[in-house]
């Protein structure tokens, strides 16, 4: 078991917007946590990554409880929703600059770094600074600095909500691939239902900080385990659907 979440509650002034979370992820797996905006999805995520401290529970990563460990000490990578890059720096600069603080790598970063962009096929575009750039390409500059680190686990914080419909698609078939290529262990925080389901092994559907259904894709859809996931989930999805569905028969 790469991470073992147990028992999350987090107090924020008077009001509790965790509520005893518990859940696991395997070495390698693909978890969405979905969920409407508020609900605590991205508080789990300041958790997990080690900057917000929860009120009770606990952390464990590789069987270590690493709940009062510094972010530094955690090996995980998150990818931002605003790519977070350093528009003063080229793809290479940035990428390059996240492995300064590994000292075992500062003799080969720029080779490490070129290496990296190369897989996520940004070579061409390596000496361009980020304003030269679209969306889908700075968001996978994020994913080339965040893999140069090597880490055990990848967070992304809604990285695609920035991004129009075809790019989201493509960047979402990116993500696989390299999670394919890079054996990576992923936790994935969206809103949106569409994403979690192209991508996930699993998804975990969450409202007002509890966690409604924790299942595969297929068993979510086959046996939804409540009201809410139901309609936020099921329902939204029908509706998607059936706008395509409408728009490709006007099509014809």
């Amino acid at each position: 078991m790469k991470l073992d979440v147990r028992n999350l509650v987090h107090v924020f002034g008077r009001q509790e917007v965790l509520h005893g979370v518990s859940f696991s992820v395997m070495e390698g797996e693909f978890l969405s946590i979905l969920g409407p905006s508020g609900c605590g999805k991205t508080t789990i995520l300041r958790i997990l990554v080690g900057l917000l401290a929860p009120s009770s529970g606990c952390v464990c990563k590789d069987g270590v409880d690493i709940t009062a460990s510094p972010p530094s000490r955690r090996n995980m990578g998150i990818v931002f929703q605003n790519y977070a890059l350093f528009q003063n720096m080229t793809v290479l600069g940035n990428v390059e600059y996240a492995l300064k603080f590994h000292p075992e790598l500062k003799t080969r970063s720029r080779a490490v770094a070129e290496d990296i962009i190369d897989q996520v096929g940004l070579l061409e575009h390596i000496h361009k600074k980020p304003h030269k750039l679209s969306g889908g390409q700075q968001q996978r500059v994020a994913i080339a600095r965040t893999l140069a680190m090597k880490p055990d686990i990848i967070l992304f914080d809604e990285p695609m909500s920035a991004l129009d419909a075809a790019t989201r698609i493509s960047l979402r078939e990116e993500i696989k691939r390299i999670q394919g290529k890079f054996h990576s262990t992923m936790l994935y925080i969206t809103h949106d239902q569409e994403e979690a389901f192209a991508l996930s092994d699993r998804i975990m559907v969450m409202d007002h900080g509890s966690i409604q259904q924790l299942d595969t894709p297929e068993n979510i859809i086959g046996s939804p385990a409540n009201r809410f996931v139901e309609e936020f989930v099921i329902a939204n999805l029908r509706l998607k659907i059936n706008s395509l569905v409408k728009y490709l028969k006007a099509a014809e």
